[in-house]
């Protein structure tokens, strides 16, 4: 169990996801995203992600980021937030995002 005060300092945010390319350099099948976080600015992300979505499905959705972990490497890129999903059984993963429109850069709360 974790204290409230241990989940409010996880800042996960509204974001919209501006580009998509491929990673070929990615141990596991993933893609390279920019993602508009509003007042936070555009961030990059790796996501694993490439059993359900295509490169053009994912330009224009929104996502929820998790945008206050350090930044991590994943081989040469420098992945900024951590894009948030749901494994299913087969382990692809199921973008978590907002059921209706919100503000880019919005804090869940």
């Amino acid at each position: 169990m974790i204290s409230i005060e241990d989940f409010e300092k996880v800042e996960l945010r509204v974001g919209l996801i501006v580009s998509a390319e491929d990673f070929p350099e990615a141990k596991k099948p993933a893609y390279k995203l920019s993602i508009d976080l509003g007042e936070v600015g555009i961030k990059r992300s790796s996501a694993r992600i490439t059993d359900l979505y295509t490169k053009e499905q994912l330009v224009g959705k929104l996502v929820i980021c998790v945008t206050n972990l350090p930044m991590r490497k994943v081989g040469p890129f420098e992945s900024e937030v951590l894009t948030t999903g749901f494994y299913r059984a087969d382990g692809a993963v199921v973008l978590a995002v907002p059921e209706q429109d919100a503000p880019l850069g919005a804090r869940l709360g």
